[in-house]
């Protein structure tokens, strides 16, 4: 693994940035780009950056400058505060009004425009969770796009448990985002319905960063993992309409959106971790793996041999990191065991909307089960009828349906059956208690987050 410049960096779910706080090690390690190049790249093009068009209409060349200087200043205090605010808000232990005192506003806000999918992959929680077949309305969509702006949110990320190409309305809401002065809009993709038509209007949409999801460097591997929900994914269709965007993009001259393209790291895919890379670093602007979380697929990302090794160590690894220690492996085959815990940054960086409105405080509690607010009644009113549509016909084993072995969503955590904006919710005390248990080390009481397998909440310790 020597052909490329390995940079560890990575937050979030799907987001990227360096971290200030030096125990805490990423999940996303980039094989090419990283957060500097997307920081100086998205500086680069703010002129070409739709919500700078919007916002230059009948302005003259002073106004102009004005506005450009602006959203480059918030910008990047944008990607600043990424880090910043969660680790100035522990360190100070700002929750509940000190937190709002503080104008900690939301630096991110994900709307689930669509919640089903055309993917049946084996290490997703849909295999095993219900999930709703629905998309979000338009009207709903543009609704809390405003309560966003009106808090100047600077990102918008349109997507959570499905495939948001498969809401016809994604280009519209997209552009209304930009319109309203969002300052970074992203997707993630699994590209299947990313043809040429769908491409351009993305292109036209003012989207800024596409992050693609492709797991396995070659094709016996991606249609392992990747495959098909009603009919057959093709690895070599897949990568086709990657390969097509890249060139329509150039085609048409346009810098957005900058694409990105990420794969799991599991006992297999590793192994192809070079041929990976040389499938895209021509024709993605970034590449990078990320590190597995068990989601109910029970895949391995550590080899059989190491794994034999640690049961003949187990004792002795017990005694020196406690029963609940867990490992990972990194892209480079480093062993890491956990000594603890760590205050998560979710809470203090970002909130998530299902397509109904239901309110979740991060992106690994599937179906919001530790639900925060509502910012519509269809969150409340809707109940467990949809989830209950999509168990029954897993339990027959309908067509699209036939892989799912489905329980229904828990339920850790059910706020008062009102709708609040935005605002309220972010500053409200559902997840203020959250907040409060992070900073105060008692996150273990959070029933979502005391099982949470995402790796940036543990502290590594190498060992092989």
């Amino acid at each position: 693994m020597n052909n490329y410049k390995n940079n560890i960096v990575g937050i979030g779910c799907d987001f990227q940035n360096e971290s200030n706080d030096n125990s805490r090690k990423l999940a996303i390690e980039n094989l090419s780009g990283g957060e500097k190049q997307r920081v100086s790249w998205m500086i680069n093009n703010m002129k070409n950056n739709k919500a700078y068009k919007y916002k230059i209409v009948n302005k003259n060349n002073i106004e102009k400058k004005i506005i450009l200087k602006n959203l480059i200043e918030n910008y990047s205090l944008y990607r600043k505060n990424w880090k910043d605010q969660p680790l100035n808000s522990f360190h100070q232990k700002l929750h509940g009004d000190k937190f709002e005192k503080n104008n900690k506003s939301p630096l991110c806000f994900d709307l689930e425009v669509a919640s089903v999918c055309d993917l049946a992959c084996g290490f997703c929680y849909r295999q095993y969770v219900s999930t709703p077949d629905k998309i979000m309305k338009k009207d709903l969509a543009f609704k809390l796009i405003d309560q966003a702006a009106e808090l100047n949110v600077p990102s918008m990320k349109f997507n959570w448990r499905g495939e948001p190409l498969l809401n016809p309305k994604l280009p519209a809401i997209i552009d209304y985002a930009k319109k309203r002065g969002i300052l970074e809009t992203i997707i993630n993709t699994n590209a299947t319905k990313l043809d040429e038509k769908m491409s351009k209007e993305i292109i036209n949409s003012g989207l800024d960063i596409m992050i693609y999801s492709f797991d396995g460097g070659t094709k016996e591997i991606y249609e392992k993992m990747r495959p098909g929900r009603f009919g057959k994914n093709s690895f070599d269709d897949i990568y086709k309409n990657i390969k097509n965007f890249s060139k329509i993009r150039k085609k048409l001259k346009s810098k957005f959106p900058r694409t990105k393209i990420q794969m799991i790291l599991t006992d297999e895919t590793r192994k192809a971790q070079n041929k990976y890379f040389n499938l895209f670093k021509d024709i993605v602007d970034e590449v990078s793996v990320k590190q597995y979380t068990e989601r109910g697929g029970n895949l391995s990302d550590l080899n059989k041999k190491f794994e034999a090794e640690i049961k003949s160590q187990k004792k002795d690894l017990i005694n020196q990191f406690g029963k609940d220690a867990v490992l990972m492996k990194d892209s480079k085959d480093n062993i890491y065991i956990s000594e603890g815990r760590l205050p998560c940054e979710q809470p203090f960086q970002r909130l998530l909307t299902t397509y109904d409105g239901k309110v979740g405080m991060c992106c690994y509690d599937w179906g919001a089960t530790h639900t925060v607010g509502y910012l519509s009644k269809l969150g409340f009113e809707n109940g467990d009828q949809e989830y209950l549509k999509v168990k029954r016909k897993a339990e027959k084993k309908s067509k699209g349906f036939e892989m799912m072995n489905l329980e229904m969503p828990k339920k850790h955590n059910l706020p008062e059956k009102k709708v609040q904006d935005l605002k309220k919710i972010w500053h409200g005390k559902e997840i203020n208690k959250v907040r409060k248990a992070h900073i105060e080390d008692k996150a273990g009481e959070v029933n979502i987050c005391k099982t949470c397998p995402f790796k940036e909440t543990y502290k590594w310790k190498k060992i092989s």
